[in-house]
């Protein structure tokens, strides 16, 4: 429980780090940061399973690279929410995830959803609506939308995790990294950006892919092998609650009346799921 705790924790940061770039463009944030998350999961990965990196190399599959082809677009919208709305409602509209996989995996893999899911839903769908009512009246349309879609690609992710059977993401959590990287590398030099940013920025970059995302995932998935899945899901959420709190703490980013009551009743919904559901979904995050 602590090593979940402390995973969640250290992904709690991301938001922080994202508010102290000064310069960095968004493609650039999501390029530099892919490559410290890519070489810290792989790191993990040959240290968990004890083989050398050519090895992890070859014992990726197609169901790590669907997971890593939804994860990379996951990771790029969640760059782009956090520069176009509040860390608060970025974080809180991507918890809806766990009910966008159930409706996923009902259609898809034909797991029925336990008959409680369906009324946290519509709680988790009335919170979620606060908050981007909110956000277009204070023009974060953009960013809760991209937000959204960020959120759709981690439970496509989740369903392909639990089509595959793997007992961790983290081969596939590697491949979204890594083309991740592609995508900001490319998108970067099309667009005029470049790659050249200040060492400030970098390093706040390079530091947030390769500690906040990339240990903060190492140490949940190691304590999720002892703690049942429904304790999982509800101690991660750590992550959405200590999010907001650090920008507000350090640079004064204020949260509305609307992000707490819309964020709360979407955590409260997926605490009530998680409490009635026991199957094991892997966890990951952007």
């Amino acid at each position: 429980m602590l090593l979940v705790l402390l995973g969640g924790s250290c992904m709690s940061f991301v938001g922080l780090c994202m508010r102290l770039i000064e310069a960095a463009e968004g493609f650039q944030i999501l390029m530099y940061r892919s490559m410290s998350l890519c070489a810290m999961v792989a790191l993990v990965c040959c240290l968990r399973r004890r083989v050398g990196f050519f090895h992890f190399l070859r014992g990726l599959d197609r169901h790590d690279i669907l997971m890593g082809a939804a994860l990379s677009i996951a990771f790029a919208t969640y760059v782009f929410s956090m520069l176009f709305t509040s860390v608060a409602s970025t974080l809180f509209i991507i918890t809806i995830a766990p009910f966008m996989a159930a409706i996923i995996g009902w259609v898809w893999i034909g797991e029925k959803p336990h008959p409680v899911t369906w009324f946290a839903m519509i709680g988790a769908i009335g919170g979620v609506s606060l908050m981007i009512g909110d956000g277009i009246e204070m023009g974060h349309t953009l960013g809760n939308l991209l937000a959204l879609l960020s959120a759709l690609c981690f439970a496509v992710m989740l369903v392909l995790a639990r089509r595959s059977g793997k007992q961790d993401v983290l081969g596939g959590t590697f491949l979204g990294g890594f083309f991740a990287l592609l995508i900001g590398f490319v998108a970067s030099l099309l667009t005029g950006a470049g790659i050249d940013v200040s060492p400030h920025d970098l390093g706040i970059m390079l530091f947030m892919g390769a500690f906040t995302i990339g240990i903060g995932i190492a140490f949940v998935t190691w304590g999720a092998s002892y703690v049942p899945a429904a304790e999982v899901s509800l101690l991660v959420l750590i992550e959405s609650v200590l999010g907001p709190i650090w920008p507000w703490l350090f640079l004064g980013e204020t949260l509305s009346v609307m992000e707490i009551i819309g964020g709360a009743t979407v955590m409260l919904a997926v605490i009530m799921m998680t409490m009635f559901t026991r199957k094991s979904i892997p966890v990951t995050s952007p």
